[in-house]
């Protein structure tokens, strides 16, 4: 048996057998897109551990035919940079040479800059991977040679084909039969909060401690002050996350805050992100715009920070949103757009809305208030309306100009 640790030895080979990341290596993904052209640009990787990032690296490099060395900016020199760069003339970097630099936010900016000599005469391909914002952390001149490509926590679901493959190599190790239902695999992936592989740990250590099967209370056992907030179905997890919602919904931002609290203290900080994010549109909404891009900007301060220290900029988000108008009318327009949508309708679009060439259609801007009456719905849905002004101060100040711009419309 393999002493190798498991997480390695499951490394994926292609682009198909990585968890998640549907927007970069799926078929239709740009990275993917990118390797399979031939065409490899100088690249920073950037997003939480265990998301793939040195994986695509290694698939990249494969694909490609290019020599690939590794290199950690924790433990690296410039040293070992020249050290790579001297290889590059040999036998196996007729291809090219790709040089991997983990965690690039440890050069500092003199090392940084050092870099880009090797990156412009052709002597190596760069893929540098961080899991803070590059925009922070690394140096401009060398992001503007570089396409950056964000890599985000894999989802619990998309986490589950890839405990099952683990459970059946363990299995396969062990000469075992041990089972775990989805439920159980489930909980495992959200005490990892997104990262593939902390959990295939959680799961290697829960299979050495169970018996025929995997159970909840051993995975409660290595990981209490995480998954201990989870119930066997998953149910206390996603009603807090409800009660978190009804709360900013409701305007009582003390228990807001709570169940904020109650949340970060099992550990799951991208739900309470994610969740934070939602009801800034959807419940927020027209009322105050603002209130999405402000709850952005925690998330990422947040995501950048990590726990405990996140709870600070979510809990502003929290407050603000709590204590802010309510409005739901976009997100009621959008509901009553896509059931008309799902039934059918909506499918003869107005010529003059319609390229190349838009035969009659009016230009707003060449129109007093830059407004003027014509058909923008289709034939079928004329005269329907989806949206309707909330009572919030906000909105109705949009109303008396939507009111006032048709009213002085020229016929």
């Amino acid at each position: 048996m393999s002493t190798k640790p498991l997480a390695d030895r499951m490394r994926p080979l292609n682009f198909d057998q990585i968890a998640g990341q549907e927007h970069l290596i799926s078929k239709n993904g740009i990275l993917r897109r990118l390797t399979e052209s031939g065409r490899i640009p100088n690249m920073v990787f950037f997003g939480p551990p265990g998301t793939g990032k040195t994986t695509v690296a290694n698939i990249i490099a494969s694909m490609s035919g290019m020599q690939l060395y590794k290199l950690n900016a924790t433990t690296a020199s410039l040293s070992d940079v020249k050290e790579v760069i001297a290889g590059t003339e040999n036998i196996f970097s007729e291809n090219g040479t790709l040089l991997y630099l983990d965690e690039i936010q440890y050069f500092n900016k003199k090392q940084q800059q050092s870099l880009l000599e090797f990156m412009e005469n052709g002597k190596i391909t760069l893929i540098a991977s961080t899991t803070e914002n590059p925009y922070y952390c690394v140096y401009n001149a060398l992001l503007s040679r570089s396409s950056v490509f964000e890599f985000k926590s894999v989802t619990p679901k998309d986490c589950i084909p890839t405990l099952k493959r683990a459970l059946e190599i363990l299995n396969s190790d062990f000469n075992d039969t041990k089972t775990a239902e989805d439920k159980v695999l489930l909980a495992i992936a959200n005490a990892a909060g997104g990262d593939v592989r902390m959990s295939i740990g959680i799961l290697e250590n829960a299979f050495y401690i169970s018996g025929e099967s995997i159970e909840i209370k051993s995975v409660e056992a290595l990981l209490p002050s995480v998954v201990g907030h989870y119930d066997r179905d998953g149910d206390i997890h996603y009603d807090l996350l409800s009660c978190l919602q009804k709360s900013i919904r409701g305007s009582d931002p003390d228990a807001s805050i709570f169940y904020l609290a109650k949340i970060l203290s099992g550990g799951d900080l991208l739900s309470a992100c994610r969740r934070l994010l939602v009801i800034a549109s959807e419940d927020i909404g027209a009322a105050y715009p603002l209130a999405a891009s402000i709850t952005y900007s925690c998330v990422e301060a947040a995501k950048l920070l990590g726990l405990p220290e996140a709870s600070i900029p979510l809990a502003n988000a929290t407050i603000m949103l709590a204590t802010c108008p309510k409005s739901n009318s976009a997100y009621s327009a959008y509901a009553a757009a896509k059931a008309d949508i799902d039934n059918g309708a909506g499918l003869h679009i107005p010529e003059h809305l319609r390229s190349p060439l838009f035969n009659g259609y009016l230009y707003p801007h060449d129109y007093e208030n830059n407004y003027v009456e014509q058909q923008y719905l289709p034939s079928d849905l004329l005269g329907k309306h989806y949206y309707t002004f909330g009572t919030n101060k906000t909105e109705q100040a949009a109303k008396a100009y939507y009111d006032y711009i048709r009213s002085h419309a020229k016929k």
